[in-house]
């Protein structure tokens, strides 16, 4: 029986229906990969298999249970992870703390039967660093990591959390040919450990070095599917999205008889992964939809005389933390950031939008972080919003040079521009 199995989903918005009668299913150990064009209904397919949209029609099985109509939390608790596109590490907490901070949420270890010990959350942050590499950062604020340890760090916190599912969104957006080989041998890695995996991205050759199998969504329904090679020389998928460019620059060489990946050429080169067991799950938050854009009129605010430090780590390294240490120390600075993040998504909300400025305005320069995320989404509306109210919460150090309207590349130089500016202003 499929680890994951999607039946005849239907999503209507007003009368269109933007999927119908989508199907799919994802083993275990299996990578699965979701293509379509835009607006071909491949992003609303995989949000509604990790719970962000409910589907009009259709079912969702998860290890053998019904949980098409289950929130996303349930779900997670039930070991499917998932792993968003945005970055969602907890920026003002240090390495170690990101990792300490989710498994202290940790309701029992589905391994154990049980909550974790303190030690024993302390063991699986160790041993977590150390398997990614990240032990020699685990004392820096995550906010300040580069693009690839943000993301081995978001794929550590789902790992400590024991999926059986992992569903990735568009894992292999703005990161660097490195970077995609890291994170492609790590992806490889958890399906041997005997994770399943579902990827839905824009890059289709970095989804064919790495899938099993392939579906191509086109005009809300699954058109063809098979192993990449199957695929390249499908003239249905050629037709609807893939075109000629594979044959033409040899892609398919890179294959072998079995439609596996072979040669030097896409394969990763060795990288540090995590061997983890066979069941392990972490929860993500959902994005909030677009809104129509009201006039944004931000109430007065006095800033904060300088950025807060980042909360410390409640734990030293290399050793356990006392038994006198405070337990909650990181949770509590989750619970404030995840306020602050509410908030912020709540600017592309209408009816949301004044109570964000008055909770926003009231945080002053540590919503600022934040803030600049946003400037980040891919929501225009949300990224001018954002903008404008950092000019507002930290007005004592503009200008500010963003434009929320120019292209992707562009504004992503800007945020980290300005992220720089004011954090050595710290």
């Amino acid at each position: 029986m499929p680890l994951l199995e999607v039946e005849g989903l239907v999503k209507y918005y007003g009368r269109r229906a933007v999927v119908n009668g989508v199907s799919f299913n994802v083993d275990a150990g299996e990578i699965v990969g979701l293509l379509g064009p835009n607006g071909a209904g491949k992003t609303t397919s995989f949000r509604m298999a990790t719970g962000q949209i409910t589907p009009n029609d259709g079912k969702v099985t998860f290890n053998g249970e019904d949980v098409t109509s289950l929130p996303m939390y349930q779900r997670a608790r039930r070991g499917m992870g998932y792993l968003s596109q945005e970055p969602s590490v907890f920026r003002k907490l240090s390495v170690e703390g990101n990792l300490i901070a989710i498994l202290e949420a940790l309701p029992r270890s589905r391994k154990l039967g049980r909550k974790l010990t303190r030690t024993e959350r302390w063991d699986r942050t160790n041993e977590a660093l150390k398997r990614f590499k990240l032990d020699v950062v685990r004392k820096n604020t995550a906010g300040r990591c580069s693009g690839g340890e943000k993301r081995r760090l978001e794929i550590a916190r789902c790992l400590v959390c024991e999926p059986l599912l992992i569903l990735l969104d568009e894992p292999f957006a703005a990161v660097d040919p490195k970077t995609t080989e890291d994170i492609r041998a790590n992806i490889r890695e958890l399906a041997d450990a005997g994770i399943g995996i579902l990827i839905t991205d824009h890059n289709v050759r970095e989804v064919f070095r790495t899938a099993d199998r392939v579906y191509l969504i086109t005009a809300g329904k699954v058109v063809t599917r098979g192993t990449p090679m199957e695929l390249v020389n499908d003239q249905i998928a050629i037709d609807a999205y893939l075109g000629r460019s594979f044959e033409e620059d040899g892609f398919t060489r890179h294959f072998d008889a079995r439609g596996k990946v072979s040669g030097p050429g896409p394969v990763a080169s060795p990288s540090p992964v995590f061997s983890a067991p066979r069941s392990w799950a972490s929860p993500a938050p959902a994005a909030q939809p677009a809104a129509p854009e009201p006039a944004l009129q931000a109430p007065p605010v006095t800033p904060a005389p300088a950025f807060p430090s980042a909360p410390p780590s409640p734990f030293g390294t290399g050793t356990p933390p006392p038994a006198a240490a405070p337990a909650g120390g990181s949770m509590s600075a989750v619970l404030e950031q995840e306020k602050v993040r509410r908030a912020v998504e709540g600017l592309a909300d209408a009816r949301t939008v004044q109570a964000s400025m008055l909770e926003l305005a009231s945080r002053g320069l540590v919503a600022v972080s934040s803030l600049l995320d946003a400037m980040e989404r891919r929501d225009a509306t949300l990224r001018r919003r954002a903008f404008e109210m950092l000019g507002f919460v930290a007005k004592e150090y503009a200008p500010f040079d963003y434009d929320p309207d120019a292209p992707a590349e562009v504004r992503l130089r800007q945020v980290a521009y300005l992220r720089a500016r004011l954090e050595r202003r710290r």
